[in-house]
Parts: C-alpha cells; sequence; structure tokens
C-alpha cells in the first residue's frame, strides 16, 4: 500500500480480518489478494481453496454474472446486488453486494467486493426455494431405479411413524424434495412448511426459529445441512427441538456425509443426530442410479414444453450415452442445470444433440467428437474445401484452448500462464465459445 503507514497495517489487517461483512477483492487478473474471515464463513471456503482458482471455477453462478467479476471487466460499481450461487461443494449462497472497481493513478488494479450474508434469512422460508410452483409429492420424484425406489419406501414408513427423520445424502441429490414429500403425504396435512437453512445460520435465526415453534399450529420443520451448523448452535437448536412438543410437528433434518465421520469429525453433535436419526433415509448419488437419467430428462422436457411452450421433446442416442458415461459429481442438481442452459439456447429443435451441450460439458464429458482432433485438420490444402473465415477461426479457437487445458489438467492458471494470458481474460474466452 503506498502512502501508508506500516506501523498501521497490523490495525487494518486486524479490522478486515473481523469485519462483520464478507471482504473478497481480487487483483487485474482475477487473482484474490483479500479473503476474509467472515468470506470464510459465509462461503464455507479456506484461503488456500481461493488462492490459485478463479472466480468461475470456485463457483456456479447459473442464470447470474459474478459480481466481482462484472466490476472487473467495466470499472463500475454495483450496489446492493443480491446474488445467489454456489461453490464447488455444490452449497447454494444467497448474498447482498457492495463491489467496488479499485484503482491506482488511474488504472483499473483490481475489485473489491463487501459482502452480507443472507442465505439464512432467504431460505427461512414458509415453503423451500425451487423452480416449480406445484407441492413436491413421492410421486414427482423420479424412482426408476431400485435404490431410489427403496428411499421411497423407507420415507413413507417414516410418515405413517411421524418420527423424526434424518436425510443423508450428497449435494444436489434431492434431499430437499424427499423433505417436502414426506410433509405433502402427511394425513391430516401439516399445513405449515418451514425449512431451517443451517448453512452460516447464527444466533438471531436459531432465536427466531424458537419464538415460530410455539405456533401452536401444525407444522413440518425441515433443517437443512445441520452438519454446516457450528456445535454451539447444534446444542441450541437441540435445547429448542427438545422443548417443542410433538404430536402434530414433524421433524426432518439433512446431512451432507456419514454421520459417523461427522461425529468423529466434530462436525455433527452426537446428542443431535440422535434425536433425527429414528427413520435414517440414504440418498444415493446418481453416479449410483443412472437408471434414473433418462426418465428424470424426459420429465424435464414435458414440464418444460408444459410450461415454456418448449420444442424439445427427446436426447439422441449418442447424448444419452454421453450422460450415463458421465459421473454427475453435483449429481440431480447438475443434471438440471445442464438441462436449464441447454433448453434456453434452444430456438426450434426437437431434439437435444451434441453439438447443443454447453461446451464446459462436453469437455468434462470428453465430447468433442465434431471438433478437429489433430492440428493438420487447420493446414490449407488444395484439394480441401475452404471453411468461412470466422468458422475456421472459432473451430481454431476451440481446438487450441480445449488442447492447452488437457495439457494441464483443466488447471485455469496454468493454461493462462503457458497462453501467455491473464485468468480473466481465458475465462472470458471459455465462456465466449460455449455460448
Amino acid at each position: 500500500m503506498k502512502n501508508i503507514d506500516e506501523s498501521l497495517l497490523p490495525f487494518y489487517t486486524f479490522a478486515v480480518g473481523h469485519a462483520g461483512v464478507g471482504i473478497h477483492a481480487i487483483d487485474q487478473n482475477g487473482r484474490t489478494v483479500i479473503y476474509n474471515n467472515k468470506m470464510k464463513e459465509i462461503e464455507g471456503l479456506a484461503l488456500e481453496d481461493v488462492g490459485d482458482r478463479s472466480i468461475l471455477e470456485l463457483f456456479n453462478f447459473d442464470q447470474q454474472e459474478s459480481t466481482l467479476l462484472k466490476v472487473l471487466q467495466s470499472g463500475k460499481e454495483q450496489l446492493n446486488v443480491k446474488q445467489t450461487y454456489w461453490n464447488r461443494n455444490g452449497t447454494e449462497i444467497t448474498t447482498i453486494n457492495d463491489t467496488y472497481p479499485i484503482y491506482e493513478d488511474a488504472n483499473l488494479i483490481g475489485a473489491v467486493e463487501l459482502a452480507r450474508d443472507v442465505t439464512a434469512l432467504e431460505k427461512f422460508v414458509l415453503q423451500p426455494y425451487r423452480k416449480n410452483s406445484d407441492p413436491v409429492t413421492f410421486n414427482q420424484i423420479i424412482a426408476v431405479s431400485p435404490s431410489m425406489k427403496a428411499v421411497i419406501s423407507t420415507a413413507k414408513k417414516a410418515v405413517r411413524a411421524k418420527l423424526p427423520v434424518l436425510l443423508i445424502g450428497e449435494s444436489g441429490t434431492g434431499k430437499d424434495l424427499v423433505a417436502e414429500s414426506i410433509h405433502n403425504e402427511l394425513s391430516p396435512s401439516n399445513g405449515l412448511f418451514y425449512t431451517l437453512f443451517c448453512h452460516s445460520s447464527d444466533p438471531i435465526l436459531i432465536a427466531r426459529l424458537s419464538e415460530d415453534l410455539q405456533d401452536p399450529e401444525p407444522f413440518t420443520l425441515f433443517c437443512e445441512r445441520i452438519d454446516l451448523l457450528s456445535i454451539s448452535l447444534q446444542q441450541k437448536l437441540l435445547a429448542i427441538l427438545r422443548k417443542t412438543p410433538a404430536g402434530n410437528r414433524q421433524f426432518i433434518a439433512s446431512i451432507g456425509d456419514d454421520p459417523v465421520e461427522l461425529i468423529a469429525s466434530g462436525a455433527l453433535l452426537k446428542d443431535l443426530y440422535y434425536f433425527f436419526a429414528s427413520f435414517t433415509v440414504r440418498i444415493p448419488p446418481l453416479r449410483k442410479r443412472k437408471e434414473d437419467i433418462v426418465p428424470f430428462i424426459s420429465a424435464y422436457l414435458t414440464r418444460r414444453s408444459e410450461r415454456y411452450g418448449s420444442t424439445l421433446q427427446g436426447i439422441e442416442s449418442e447424448v444419452e450415452q454421453l450422460f450415463l458415461n458421465y459421473d454427475w459429481p453435483g449429481n440431480m442438481r447438475e443434471l438440471e442445470f445442464l438441462l436449464d442452459e441447454i433448453s434456453s439456447l434452444a430456438t426450434l429443435e426437437t431434439v437435444v444433440t451434441v453439438d447443443m451441450l454447453p461446451l464446459h460439458f462436453r469437455m468434462k464429458s470428453n465430447a468433442i467428437a465434431d471438433e478437429p482432433t489433430q492440428a493438420t485438420d487447420f493446414i490449407v490444402q488444395p484439394n480441401k474445401e475452404l471453411l468461412p473465415l470466422d468458422q475456421f477461426l472459432r473451430e481454431a479457437e476451440v481446438y487450441y484452448l480445449h488442447k492447452a487445458m488437457k495439457l494441464n489438467e483443466d488447471n485455469i492458471t496454468k493454461t493462462a500462464n503457458a497462453l501467455g494470458m491473464s485468468r480473466q481474460n481465458l475465462q472470458y474466452r471459455l465462456k465466449k465459445i460455449k455460448k
């Protein structure tokens, strides 16, 4: 820092580290230079996680742009912007951001973001967030595979028992859908469905929960990802639940990993686990129930056609094979996001072809079959028909960036250095050729 008394640096460092808002600053190349404790708490990442990765590698912004990158590219501040995104562990995050460009001698040198976490407030609602407005029931959950049929069967037994239920599964497997289906299966109906999203929850939210549970009306409480709460807040949550009369109340919780491992690592309070574990439902990841992929796609396209008039009716066999061979680390949520992206760009197509798959997915699934695979394909030969220049340059860029990424094990920083370009420029080009 210029013109800063070095004796004051410990004070600045302490203030940034202990600020009540998340602070994330990047330089002109998109490299993280400041990532304070509150930001780590909001996003669930550590400094070593963000140091050598771009924002687009760490987070999935789905339909939104990163406010930090937007400010870095435009040089204009973005104030009071709500942003919902997912970190690379599949956790949904919602923040209200004030993002500013940083100039030095009239040159843009980076951007800094001040983020207020509203994830819990956004999530603590009478119905859980979902794209579809209709209530979710067991009939709407795709369960062709034996493992998912077993999930539905166990969940229905829990409904009849009216005991606390614990849902175990990776991010994106649909734990929230099973929870709501349990609620809607109850007879008589439990009325309200509360979701307590536990990521970065604070004591104020827990206190609010304590007040809401005093309501004598029947309700279902779904505590999503209790393993993300601090142990002290888990203890407070358990105390509240024990004081709440059962009867016409249904309690459901979810965790993202094996409970024995979570308890052993100190991430899950043993007594809280025992409270919810009367009925335990393990939801398998998509890679272990691939029989559900094609039926899910069919149901998605039917729903999309009914709601938005989409012309897409199915997928070609080559795409189906790619989907069945892919491991889907983001599970059903990743598949749905991919279908959203494909559908939003479709016009009059009736079948999803390999050409319609986004480049980032084709690169991950080794599906770039129609792109040139050898450098000699770009040599101009007398007996070879010439491509239009724009098409040639586009194909050459796709080929070259794809090969460069593969040579550098898909690492953005290494690839950018090898190509003599900034990480931000490489990210922009990858995003551009995806469209």
